[in-house]
């Protein structure tokens, strides 16, 4: 018996995993990756210890695990920005969005919403756009970081709307929801997921969602496409990645632990209810 246990011991994984979020806590992947992790652990049979490492627009923390040894034990959470916006805007960036990375799985859908402070006097698109033409030079939105999706999809929508606003970037959710609730911006963008809370806590008023659906939980907010700008769609999504060149067995036993999780009808409920939508898909795909 003692060989087999030597090579249960020896196998993956052997030790704690740990999974970095690369933005600040309180935001759509954060909580996405806090949900996952306790189901994932029970699957593995190891703790996922969940390690916030912000800074740049995810970069810090995607550079982080690009750099990290391809053995199982370090993985990334994040959003599309990571993958997709980061790169476009910067060339030199500290890892390839394609090369440096194993796909593990799709987790998440992540619905983004036009936001406003509760006393602004707007209540939908159409009457912020006026506002905004009336008065060109007083307002401002921000969003959870410079090159994230939510401050590409908001330009996407100012852009088809033919009005600017004064984009204020914020490191994370958190800071840009307490500066919209205060009142220091008139505007934001974020996930439904961050914002939820508030929303029904009426701190915050819902604009538009900026998909091509609406969000399950606010099924009372149009989507831009709906306020009169057909066809418009700019969401996120969330993935789970490794550094590339994982060995076989690790993919194999993170692909299946992954799928298992996302099937979970309570990992789905949870994440349903925190204004996601779970939409698993293999790395193979």
């Amino acid at each position: 018996m003692g060989p087999l246990r030597l090579a249960h011991a020896d196998g993956y994984p052997a030790k704690p995993v740990q999974l970095v979020v690369p933005f600040p806590p309180g935001g759509a992947v954060d909580i996405v990756g806090r949900t996952i992790s306790k189901k994932l652990s029970d699957r593995l049979g190891q703790p996922i210890v969940v390690e916030n490492k912000a800074g740049a627009g995810s970069v810090v923390g995607a550079a982080y695990v690009a750099n990290a040894p391809a053995d199982g034990y370090t993985l990334l959470i994040s959003s599309g920005s990571t993958f997709t916006v980061n790169p476009a805007l910067n060339a030199k960036l500290p890892y390839d969005p394609v090369k440096s990375y194993e796909p593990v799985g799709l987790v998440a859908r992540v619905p983004l919403i036009l936001l406003a402070h509760r006393d602004v006097p707007v209540n939908n698109l159409r009457q912020l756009i006026a506002a905004v033409q009336r008065t060109p030079d007083k307002f401002s939105y921000g969003s959870f970081g410079n090159g994230t999706t939510g401050h590409f999809a908001a330009e996407l929508t100012w852009s088809a709307a033919g009005i600017k606003l004064m984009h204020v970037p914020y490191r994370g959710s958190a800071p840009a929801m307490a500066d919209l609730m205060g009142g220091q911006i008139p505007f934001t963008i974020d996930t439904v997921a961050a914002a939820l809370p508030q929303l029904k806590a009426g701190k915050i008023k819902a604009i538009a969602v900026t998909g091509a659906t609406r969000a399950t939980q606010l099924p009372d907010v149009p989507t831009v496409a709906e306020s009169g700008f057909t066809g418009f769609s700019a969401d996120s999504w969330l993935a789970v990645v490794a550094p590339r060149g994982l060995p076989a067995e690790a993919k194999a036993k993170l692909h299946k632990a992954l799928a298992d999780t996302m099937a979970d009808a309570e990992i789905r409920s949870k994440l349903i209810a925190a204004g996601l939508e779970p939409s698993y898909a293999t790395g193979d795909a």
